[in-house]
């Protein structure tokens, strides 16, 4: 038991050190941009979309701070804004898809997965759902009446405090991921040596199966669901360098994460929004299986034709 603590430590702090150097500068970018007219530009630039959206002006303002730091911010944004129950539900189920976009997105590269799949995947499926929800859902015209106030916060001024702040912030960041990463990674060291991820990945079979992907990638799926794809990272990363998941799986296993990921906490985290979050959930889970089944069946009739092409060749 001491040999396998150890090792899940070592490899725990390893991880955190490898997502670190990416969490900590981006994290400290974006915290420092904040305060430069670089945000206000993006929201005044997009404002003309909202409309397509079903969305006011306002409500750019969210959705671009969303995509910059992650949906804690988004959600400060939108409690401090006067919006319909349908807004507020069309803002949720985008930024559901689309958040956090350079550091989850940084994470998606550390595995091998193309950045152009994942942005687009995660800005087209924002997108896509806000216009059909747009079109489809006549109600919600109510304003929303939020769960809880939001807490005031401090103004920043002057370069000093400005680059104090923004380095706390990005401390803070590195801190909650070895919170999380640790002990996850030594669980999965006693996981491993208990032979009980043998039996998990035996059970997640039907699923990665019939999702187009070979089993060793029921680790990757179960870590990027339950933890999201920054905190699970380091679990995902240990499976595809010790497990051989393939390019294909884990590129499959992301086009399926970035749609639907820590399903439990970026659930309930849009409860005080007064919003229903069940459709959203189901919404998420329904576009993730859908899409991915679509992507590995496509991406299977291309291997075969190019199968048929060299035996052609031949």
């Amino acid at each position: 038991m001491v040999s396998t603590l150890k090792n899940g430590l070592i490899v725990g702090l390893k991880t955190t050190w490898a997502l670190g150097k990416v969490i900590f500068p981006v994290t400290l970018i974006v915290s420092i941009l904040q305060y430069t007219p670089i945000l206000p530009w993006l929201i005044e630039a997009i404002t003309p979309l909202m409309s397509l959206l079903g969305l006011s002006g306002d409500a750019a303002i969210p959705l671009v701070i969303g995509n910059f730091l992650n949906l804690y911010a988004a959600i400060g944004a939108i409690l401090s804004l006067d919006l319909t129950v349908k807004e507020v539900f069309i803002i949720a189920v985008m930024l559901s898809f689309s958040h956090n976009m350079f550091v989850e997105s940084s994470v998606a590269l550390k595995v091998g997965v193309k950045l152009w799949i994942i942005v687009f995947v995660r800005l087209g499926l924002a997108f896509a759902s806000a216009i059909f929800i747009n079109l489809i859902w006549h109600g919600g015209s109510e304003m929303a009446k939020y769960g809880m106030i939001p807490a005031k916060m401090e103004t920043v001024n002057g370069f000093g405090p400005i680059l104090l702040d923004s380095v706390t912030k990005a401390g803070m960041g590195i801190f909650q991921l070895a919170v999380i990463v640790i002990p996850l990674m030594v669980f999965v060291q006693i996981m491993k040596d208990k032979q009980w991820l043998a039996v998990f990945s035996r059970w997640m079979a039907p699923v990665t199966k019939a999702l187009g992907m070979k089993e060793n990638t029921s680790t990757t799926l179960a870590a990027g669901l339950l933890f999201g794809l920054a905190y699970g990272a380091g679990v995902m990363i240990q499976a595809v360098q010790e497990d051989g998941v393939s390019k294909k799986d884990v590129t499959i296993a992301f086009i399926f994460l970035v749609a639907c990921h820590a399903v439990v906490e970026d659930t309930l985290i849009f409860v005080p929004l007064g919003i229903p979050v069940l459709p959203l959930l189901l919404i998420r889970l329904g576009v993730a299986v859908s899409l991915t089944m679509a992507v590995a069946i496509l991406w299977k009739r291309a291997e075969l034709s190019k199968r048929k092409e060299a035996v052609y060749e031949q």
